[in-house]
């Protein structure tokens, strides 16, 4: 289930666009970092934040949270922009390891935004289901072009469509970051290689169940797997981690080194 740690910290918005492009693919418009005629791609599916690629203008609003319980806080948002530099950052760098890296908007410009709504009656109409399907045609153009390895890593709400990409096959190697909405029965039928990476305070995906996901994946040793949870980081720690907060991003750097080992062992 989607919840409030689900939407806790929301990126902090930076001019910087990253080194990479703005491209349709599949039909959507996305992020693209890396040789466009590498053999070798990846996605990067984001969380519920992370939206259109047209880094133009930002809109910066402020807003109580939806869920009653929690504190008052200032949000920002973007408006037509990738501009969630963690994610951008992290696509650069997965591209110099010789990956064509595509993070796309499957969020058609609507992203989560709790001044507006709940993500109880968002994710009616921007389900992870609705994710697999428009990943399809991404991937199938990708292929067009003469790629022959993909693997995918998801974040949140994104590491549920890859786990629908891994369970039929198409995709070589994946990895989940604090994944949401991921079940133990999901975990049963993913087919490709799969690292998950999850944090030790999270309640969408706490260390109980990764353990869970790991006794199941231990039973299946026709699928390579790697569990890890860091200790003392929270949900998000590996894309709404701070700048300036040093210990913050040597964490989230550790899980990005993970990332990235795992598709240079399986993906090329």
């Amino acid at each position: 289930m989607s919840g409030p740690q689900c939407c806790e910290n929301p990126p902090t918005l930076s001019s910087s666009c990253g080194v990479g492009s703005v491209a349709e693919i599949g039909g959507l418009k996305a992020y693209v970092s890396g040789p466009s005629d590498s053999k070798l791609a990846i996605l990067l599916i984001s969380d519920v934040y992370v939206i259109s690629p047209n880094c133009s203008s930002v809109i910066v609003v402020k807003g109580t949270r939806p869920f009653g319980t929690l504190r008052r806080k200032a949000w920002a948002f973007l408006s037509k922009c990738y501009e969630a530099p963690n994610l951008r950052k992290l696509a650069d760098k997965v591209a110099a390891a010789g990956f064509y890296v595509v993070v796309p908007d499957f969020f058609y410009g609507d992203p989560f935004a709790p001044t507006t709504t709940t993500i109880q009656v968002w994710i009616k109409s921007h389900g992870a289901d609705k994710g697999f399907e428009d990943a399809k045609p991404i991937i199938a153009e990708l292929k067009s072009r003469g790629v022959t390895t993909i693997g995918a890593a998801g974040f949140c709400w994104g590491a549920k469509v890859v786990v629908e990409l891994s369970k039929v096959g198409l995709i070589q190697a994946a990895v989940l970051l604090h994944p949401s909405l991921v079940t133990v029965d999901d975990i049963k039928d993913v087919k490709a290689p799969i690292a998950i990476l999850g944090a030790e305070t999270d309640h969408l995906a706490p260390p109980e169940l990764l353990k869970q996901f790991e006794e199941v994946l231990s039973t299946r040793p026709e699928v390579n797997s790697y569990v890890k949870i860091f200790p003392g980081v929270a949900h998000g720690w590996s894309v709404r981690y701070k700048v300036e907060d040093e210990e913050a991003v040597k964490r989230a750097e550790e899980a990005h080194q993970n990332m990235v080992d795992w598709f240079n062992q399986y993906a090329k």
